[in-house]
C-alpha cells in the first residue's frame, strides 16, 4: 500500500498498538517492509558478501528504493561512497610464536594456544618480535573519566603486554564493552611505548563467524602449514580499511589472543596461576599486574590479497528549516552479511534475513516515512553501510570520513539485527543512559505505550559490535536497538533460541517467524524518535558523567 501525507503524517504522530479503525494498517505496512526483505536474503544474493556479485545487487536494489522515495544522492559517486578494503591473511607456514625463559624455549601451536591477527600492516609484509618482554597487566583498561588504570607507573617500552580480555564488575553498560575495542585500548598502550598486545580471552558465548566465500580472485587456502606453524589451521581473510590514515592498529607488531584454557602458558615463569586469577575475574575485582619473567619471539607472516572495492549507499533528506538543515542526524543499517560458507544441514548460504536485511529494510521504510510528511528541520542521511561483518568497517570509513562535515553530525540511530520475533512491547535501547537521545527515546516509546529497557545482556558486548561505536568513537551520539522481553518470558526464550541456533547460520533465512506487523510498528517509532530529533532547537549531547563526552 502506498503511504500517503495522511497515513504518513498519522505514522509520525504518536501510535497506539491496540488497533482501531483509525489505525494505521500495520499488516500493510509490515508486507511492504518484508518485501525489501525477501528480497535482501533471497538465494540470489549469496549471503551480501562485500566483493561479490551478490553485494552489487543489494546495492542496486537500495539505490533503486532511495531515488523512488527522492532521497538525494549524497556518496562521492551518487548514492556510493566508493572505498577499498584491504584483505590480508596469515600465513602460517612461516609464521610462529615462541616463549623464552632462563632455561628453555616454549613454541606455542598456531590456532589453538595462540592466535595470531594478521591485521599488523595494511601492507602484507610480515611483523616480528624478537625476545620481547612480556608484562601481565590485568584487564589491560585505562579509563581515566572512571579512576581506572591498570598501566599506572608501569614501564611499557619495548614491551609486549598480556592482559585479561573482561571488565571489573564496577565498569558497567556501554562503557564495559567499549573500552575493549582493540583500537581504544591499543591507543593507551602505543602512547605507553608498549609494541604488541596479548588477550587472555574467555570464551564466547554466541556462535561463531563460519568461514566467508572469498572474493573471484582472491588466493587459495594456503597448504599445511610445517613446523614452527605446525598444526594451524587455515586462516580466513582479515579485513581493513585500505586507507592507512584509518589504520586505528597503526604501529602494532604483534596482535594475539590466548584461551583461557591456555592462559598458564604465559604465567609459568612469573609465580601466577589462572586458578589464581579466576576468583578474582569471577567476582570481578581488580587484577594485580606482573612481569612474567619470559620474552616472546613471534613473527606474523602475512600475505596481500588484491583489495576488495566496497561502498556505502548514502541518501539524503533535506531538512526544512534554512539553518537546521545544515545538520544531519544519520539512520544507519548494515547491508552486508557472510556470504556462502560452511553447510549446515545442506545449507550454505548465509542468508542473514534477520541480520540485517531486516535493518536495510526498515531504513528504507523510515525514509519513506519521513519523506511523504512535513520535512524535519534537520537534514536526515539514510545509509545503507558495508563491512559490519568485516569488522564495522563501513561505518569505521564514513564516521571518519563523512560526506559531510563530521561536526555537522549529531546523532546516529543505528538497526542491527533489531530482532521483530515477537509484539513491540518493550525496545532495548543500548546507550540509554549515555545522552540526552536516552531521554527522546523515552519520550517517544512512552507515548506509543512502549517500556524502554537496558542492555539486558552487556557481557555480549553489542555496543561495540556493530556500526553506532564508530560514531561514538567520533564523539557522536547514538543509540542501537533490539525488541525487549522480560525475564523467564516466552520472548526471552525466543530471543536467546534465535541467539542460539539462527544467528550466523544459514537458518537465518526467510523460513523462519517473524512479527512482521510490529516490524512496522517499529519503524513508526523509529521515525517519530527521528523526526523528535530532527525538529529539537538543541543538539543532542552526551551527558557530563557518561565516558564519551570526555573521548
Amino acid at each position: 500500500m502506498k503511504l500517503t501525507r495522511v497515513l504518513a503524517a498519522t505514522l509520525l504522530a504518536p501510535f497506539v498498538l491496540a488497533q482501531t479503525p483509525a489505525d494505521p494498517d500495520w499488516d500493510a505496512l509490515g508486507a511492504q517492509w518484508w518485501a525489501h526483505v525477501q528480497y535482501l536474503a533471497s538465494d540470489e544474493l549469496q549471503g551480501r558478501l562485500p566483493g561479490t556479485p551478490g553485494f552489487e545487487l543489494a546495492t542496486q536494489y537500495v539505490v533503486k528504493q532511495f531515488t523512488a522515495i527522492g532521497l538525494k544522492p549524497a556518496g562521492n559517486d551518487g548514492y556510493l561512497q566508493q572505498f577499498n578494503l584491504s584483505s590480508t591473511k596469515l600465513d602460517t607456514e612461516n609464521s610462529l610464536a615462541e616463549l623464552k625463559s632462563a632455561d628453555k624455549t616454549t613454541p606455542l601451536k598456531l590456532g589453538t594456544e595462540i592466535t595470531l591477527n594478521s591485521h599488523v600492516t595494511l601492507t602484507g609484509s610480515s611483523a616480528e618480535i624478537e625476545d620481547a618482554p612480556l608484562v601481565f597487566i590485568g584487564y589491560g583498561l585505562r579509563l581515566p573519566t572512571r579512576h581506572m588504570d591498570d598501566y599506572a607507573g608501569l614501564d611499557l617500552h619495548g614491551k609486549v603486554v598480556v592482559f585479561y580480555n573482561s571488565a571489573p564488575a564496577r565498569l558497567q553498560g556501554p562503557q564495559r564493552a567499549y573500552a575493549r575495542v582493540a583500537a581504544q585500548r591499543w591507543k593507551y598502550l602505543s602512547a605507553a611505548g608498549a609494541i604488541g598486545m596479548i588477550a587472555i580471552t574467555p570464551p564466547r558465548t554466541v556462535a561463531p563467524l563460519p568461514p566467508p566465500t572469498p572474493a573471484a580472485d582472491a588466493p587459495a587456502a594456503p597448504r599445511a602449514p610445517r613446523t614452527p606453524g605446525a598444526g594451524a589451521p587455515p586462516s580466513r581473510p582479515s579485513m581493513a580499511i585500505a586507507d592507512p590514515s584509518l589504520d586505528t592498529l597503526a604501529g602494532l607488531r604483534l596482535n594475539a589472543t590466548v584461551p583461557v584454557a591456555q592462559g598458564d602458558v604465559l604465567l609459568a615463569a612469573s609465580g601466577h596461576t589462572m586458578a589464581e586469577l579466576k576468583p578474582l575475574v569471577d567476582a570481578g575485582k581488580p587484577l594485580p599486574d606482573f612481569p612474567l619473567n619470559q620474552t616472546i619471539h613471534a613473527v606474523t607472516a602475512v600475505t596481500q590479497n588484491p583489495p576488495v572495492p566496497t561502498h556505502n549507499v548514502v541518501g539524503l533528506l533535506e531538512g526544512s528549516d534554512s539553518k537546521l538543515k545544515h545538520e544531519y542526524i544519520v539512520i544507519t543499517a548494515h547491508l552486508d552479511h557472510l556470504g556462502v560458507g560452511r553447510p549446515v544441514k545442506g545449507d550454505a548460504i548465509y542468508n542473514g534475513a534477520m541480520d540485517n536485511a531486516s535493518g536495510v529494510a526498515s531504513v528504507i521504510e523510515v525514509a519513506k516515512i519521513l519523506s511523504s510528511g512535513p520535512r524535519p528541520k534537520r537534514s536526515i542521511l539514510f545509509i545503507a553501510l558495508t563491512g559490519e561483518e568485516m569488522g564495522e568497517l563501513g561505518s569505521a570509513y564514513f564516521a571518519a570520513k563523512p560526506t559531510v562535515k563530521k561536526s555537522d553530525i549529531v546523532a546516529d540511530l543505528n538497526m542491527d539485527m533489531y530482532l521483530p520475533l515477537f509484539p513491540l512491547r518493550y525496545l532495548e535501547v543500548q546507550g540509554l543512559a549515555e545522552s540526552t537521545l536516552g531521554n527522546d527515546a523515552r519520550a517517544v516509546a512512552q507515548l506509543n505505550d512502549i517500556e524502554v529497557q537496558f542492555d539486558k545482556q552487556p557481557e555480549e558486548n553489542r555496543f561495540i559490535r556493530s556500526d553506532q561505536v564508530n560514531f561514538v568513537a567520533q564523539g557522536i551520539p547514538a543509540l542501537a536497538f533490539k525488541f525487549g522481553w522480560t525475564p523467564d518470558s516466552p520472548e526471552m526464550k525466543t530471543f536467546n533460541d534465535w541467539v542460539k541456533t539462527r544467528y550466523h547460520q544459514p537458518s537465518d533465512d526467510l523460513d523462519q517467524p517473524v512479527d512482521k506487523a510490529a516490524a512496522a510498528q517499529f519503524d513508526a517509532f523509529l521515525a517519530q524518535l527521528a523526526a523528535r530529533v530532527a525538529n529539537t532547537k538543541d543538539r543532542p549531547a552526551w551527558y557530563p558523567e557518561s565516558s564519551f563526552a570526555h573521548q
